[in-house]
């Protein structure tokens, strides 16, 4: 099992390894040492006299006290940490940590399902989680998976009020998390808005009753969102038609946490 130390880096070492290794930035020296498990913790990018920023939380309490994305992590009981694949339920690495945790950007592939995971999709467990009796029970990856959707809806809820015109980093977001979940061939909740739509499967917008059949996809795009054609009902059942759903009809939808997959009887 790998182990990870955490050391506080100054910014001047930071810049060191920058220039010794060539790096293009800070990111991208911080990216190099969590790809090699040599996972550095600095307090700040500011100086001394600023005050560090408060990290912006979450709407909404999250599922469980001590299992949490790692991307909503500040503070680690007992400064140990578990890392584990929400896909496979195995775990990839331990942490020792010191408080507040403050890591911006974290990577790593999963070594017995060999899935590349970020800070949005890696699980980490706190000693207080009963990892013993939820594997006895074979409830751990049920837990697992039940964090991090319960993470992807609220983070979605939260940027969703940061939304621009033109945020492209929010729309490659939003097309990570969908293909997370093909990656992980996961059953959504139906007690859960979606955060992506699939062919052949029907939704409903509980802030409209519109029912929304999608018939196919029409574009093949590689790393953000594609285009759908898409049957839509309306609310009273006396109309419909088809259309063709881009990012700019899809994205508000998600983000606005009100698509729902369709029971039976909505279906048309």
């Amino acid at each position: 099992m790998a182990t990870i130390r955490i050391r506080e880096w100054t910014k001047e070492q930071l810049e060191e390894i920058r220039d010794a290794e060539s790096h293009s930035s800070h990111d991208s020296v911080i990216k190099s040492l969590l790809k090699d498990h040599e996972l550095a913790q600095f307090a700040n990018a500011t100086t001394p006299s600023e005050d560090p920023a408060e990290p912006d939380s979450l709407p909404g309490e999250k599922a469980f006290d001590d299992l949490t994305v790692f991307d909503e992590l500040t503070t680690v009981d007992s400064g140990v940490l578990f890392l584990w694949c929400p896909n496979c339920g195995k775990e990839m690495a331990h942490l020792s940590v010191e408080n507040p945790l403050r890591i911006p950007v974290y990577e790593m592939e999963c070594q017995r399902c060999l899935t590349h995971l970020d800070h949005h999709a890696i699980v980490g467990i706190e000693i207080g989680y009963p990892i013993e009796k939820r594997l006895v029970e074979e409830t751990l990856q049920d837990d697992l998976k039940a964090c991090v959707i319960d993470y992807w809806d609220r983070k979605l809820e939260h940027l969703a009020v940061e939304v621009t015109d033109d945020d492209t980093d929010l729309e490659h977001l939003v097309w990570q998390f969908g293909q997370y979940v093909r990656d992980f061939d996961w059953d959504w909740p139906a007690d859960v808005p979606v955060i992506g739509v699939e062919p052949g499967t029907t939704y409903r917008d509980e802030m409209t009753g519109d029912v929304l059949q999608v018939i196919e996809r029409v574009t093949d795009n590689r790393n953000e969102l594609d285009s759908y054609r898409v049957r839509r009902s309306e609310s009273d059942g006396d109309r419909s038609e088809t259309e063709i759903m881009g990012t700019g009809t899809l994205m508000p939808l998600l983000l606005r946490r009100s698509l729902y997959l369709a029971e039976e009887a909505d279906e048309p």
